[in-house]
């Protein structure tokens, strides 16, 4: 089904290397946020829906780069599928329940700081500045506004400033 998305030949040959890669990671992460294996296939599937999308966009399979990307994306629809499951919680919670596995930055006080930040904005962060999307492209992976987007983009930027700055790092 993916493969029908996907109509140059080369971009499917890469889709299905990464499926293959990948698929076992993204479920895990899923069912690690929802706890529940039939939820997190649903996540999987969606955020598989996703990279078909926007396959085109992934250069390198090894790299540490399009793991990051997956990661993020399978999460945010298990966030996704989780506020629908509660909609009554706040979201405010929600976000905070996942964390993206960070890119390996190095070792030094920016990775610390990034570390720190909440996990939706340390996703921003990682998918504008690491992967280098921009913000309609990231409001599209993740299935919200443009304007939500930039406002994100705009509060983990100030976010990680204050946490640079309080660790003499600006």
């Amino acid at each position: 089904m993916y493969l029908q998305i996907i109509e140059n030949p080369g971009d499917r040959i890469k889709f299905e290397q990464l499926y293959r890669k990948y698929r076992n990671l993204m479920f895990y992460i899923a069912n690690k946020i929802l706890q529940n294996q039939q939820d997190a296939e649903d996540a999987v599937h969606n955020a598989f829906l996703s990279v078909a999308k926007n396959i085109s966009k992934i250069s390198d399979i090894e790299c540490p780069k399009t793991r990051g990307f997956l990661v993020i994306i399978v999460e945010r629809k298990a966030i996704d599928i989780l506020r629908n499951r509660k909609k009554e919680a706040n979201e405010e919670l929600i976000e905070d329940k996942a964390g993206s596995i960070l890119l390996d930055l190095g070792e030094h006080d920016l990775k610390w700081c990034i570390d720190q930040l909440p996990p939706r904005y340390r996703e921003i962060i990682l998918l504008k500045y690491s992967h280098g999307y921009s913000t309609r492209e990231i409001s599209e992976i993740l299935g919200i506004s443009f304007d939500a987007a930039s406002k994100l983009d705009q509060r983990a930027k100030k976010r990680l400033e204050d946490l640079c700055r309080k660790e003499g790092i600006l």
